[in-house]
């Protein structure tokens, strides 16, 4: 039987390992460390690690693998393949190479658009009517391998990364079954990445989670649907951070100033943003507090506010 080593991080590995598991000898998982997590600092483990170790497969968790006595285990356990999805490290060349038939990547792009960690998040923030899923060949550049397969998968107003995250693992876990047995065989063709055609999407800064209220309102709402649900975006509201977790943009025009209410009832909140544009508040969470409907929010901590406040600023 073929033997795989798995690397993943994310929920977004669990069904590609899984599918593995049930077909192929899954010979160990590498994974993240365990890391402390939330207000209360209490250790977690990957879900891959959950996922792995429900599964009987034996775990390693380098804090680096690149010269670790880990990457030694690996590489002495000479796997026909090595196959990544979402591990979220760079892999040492000798590594790549261990792997008897090929290391392979399942990545949440249509590469070579979004090479590097967020490409599910800028697809969504960059208002892109369909993403999809890479097979490619791992190489010591950054997403640079020959491809071996794609899919493509339409993107709505509905979606965040929170979906597209799980539509994209279920893809790729299909198009990662249908491809291996080619590339296991030796039958399978492969093209090279366009280099005219390479976008970046590096890894979102805490900076970026402020969102900018001078965006026109469509921009707006990209940003809060990329941002959810890992982190949410935040503005500042009187003067309070609040995040942000859903927004409709309006159609109407509107001539305020951006962070202006320009309308006001029990259960409805409409905030001017850039560009003549506006937006209605859905779903906020205040700092400290749990997410909420607006209508929640206004019969609570927004009771004053009124048509024509500022409540809304960037810079704080």
């Amino acid at each position: 039987m073929t033997s795989i080593i798995f690397m993943g991080t994310p929920e977004f590995g669990v069904p590609i390992l899984t599918a593995l598991a049930a077909k192929y000898d899954v010979v160990t998982v590498i994974t993240q460390p365990d890391r402390l997590v939330g207000r209360k600092q209490r250790l977690q483990q990957s879900p891959v690690k959950v996922a792995a170790t429900k599964l009987g497969i034996p775990v390693l968790q380098p804090e680096k693998l690149s010269g670790s006595p880990e990457l030694d285990q690996a590489i002495a356990l000479a796997p026909d393949l090595i196959v990544t999805a979402a591990y979220g490290q760079f892999l040492p060349t000798k590594f790549l190479k261990a792997a008897k038939i090929a290391a392979l990547n399942v990545h949440g792009s249509l590469l070579p658009k979004y090479r590097g960690g967020a490409p599910i998040q800028y697809s969504i923030i960059n208002g892109d009517a369909a993403t999809g899923v890479t097979i490619m060949e791992m190489v010591k550049a950054m997403d640079a391998g020959d491809i071996y397969a794609q899919a493509t998968l339409p993107l709505t107003r509905a979606d965040d990364t929170g979906t597209v995250f799980a539509k994209l693992s279920l893809m790729g876990r299909d198009l990662l079954l249908e491809t291996l047995p080619q590339i296991i065989a030796g039958t399978a063709t492969k093209r090279p990445q366009d280099p005219a055609l390479v976008t970046f999407s590096p890894t979102l800064t805490k900076e970026q989670e402020h969102l900018d209220i001078t965006l026109p309102a469509p921009q707006l709402d990209q940003w809060v649907r990329g941002l959810r649900p890992a982190v949410g975006g935040y503005v500042y509201l009187n003067g309070e951070r609040v995040k942000l977790w859903a927004i409709t943009p309006q159609a109407a025009p509107t001539t305020a100033a951006p962070g202006v209410v320009i309308a006001r009832s029990k259960k409805r909140l409409v905030v001017a943003a850039g560009a003549h544009t506006s937006f209605a508040i859905d779903e906020l969470q205040p700092a400290g507090k749990s997410r909420q409907s607006i209508a929640a929010f206004l019969n609570g901590a927004g009771q004053a506010i009124k048509e024509g406040d500022l409540i809304i600023g960037n810079a704080q």
